[in-house]
């Protein structure tokens, strides 16, 4: 596992052995970054902004976010292990919270988030806990771009105050570009 693009493009990630973290591919996370880059779906530049990277495990997508231009990303998992030693290994300094994804304090950026990638574990039902909870925190900016990842056989529901923009299948990932209904902002 490495990093794909941008300052640290090339650099070899530290990932665990077994199946309690399955880090995003670099496949999958080179194909979210060109979509980014070049497809509209009303986001903010990637240069600059705020990310959040919720069930981080390695870090890796919030990682090659930093290595891309963006300003900050916050690292958010039950176990920050991995992604503070690959942030360490990069020479890099990102907050780490150590929580629950569905019980997060008041968002700890300068501004709300521009972006924010989820790849909770496959079939377990974190995903609108933690959509709700990032909501009531403030953590999203009106405008931010939920990126999901799930299982590529996996269908997921959202919480009323999200709407799905498209979703795209990588191998046996699936993401999914998500933003907030009008007048629903955080």
């Amino acid at each position: 596992m490495r990093i794909i693009g941008g300052r640290w493009r090339g650099r070899r990630l530290l990932a665990p052995t077994g199946k309690d973290v399955r880090p995003t591919a670099d496949r999958t996370r080179e194909a979210l970054f060109n979509i980014l880059a070049h497809a509209p779906l009303g986001q903010a530049p990637l240069g600059g902004s705020l990310w959040v990277d919720v069930f981080c495990g390695t870090g890796a997508v919030g990682l090659e976010a930093l290595s891309r231009g963006a300003e900050a990303c916050v690292f958010i998992d039950k176990d920050v292990s991995f992604a503070r030693s690959n942030a360490t290994a990069l020479g890099a300094v990102p907050p780490l919270l150590q929580t629950d994804a569905a019980r997060l304090p008041a968002c700890p950026l300068p501004r709300p988030a521009d972006f924010v990638f989820l790849d909770p574990p496959y079939g377990r039902d974190l995903l609108a806990p933690a959509l709700d909870a990032l909501r009531a925190g403030g953590w999203l900016a009106p405008t931010a771009l939920l990126i999901l990842e799930s299982a590529a056989s996996e269908t997921i529901n959202l919480p009323a105050a999200f709407r799905l923009y498209e979703a795209r299948a990588y191998g046996a990932a699936k993401l999914w570009f998500v933003g907030q209904t009008q007048g629903e902002n955080a």
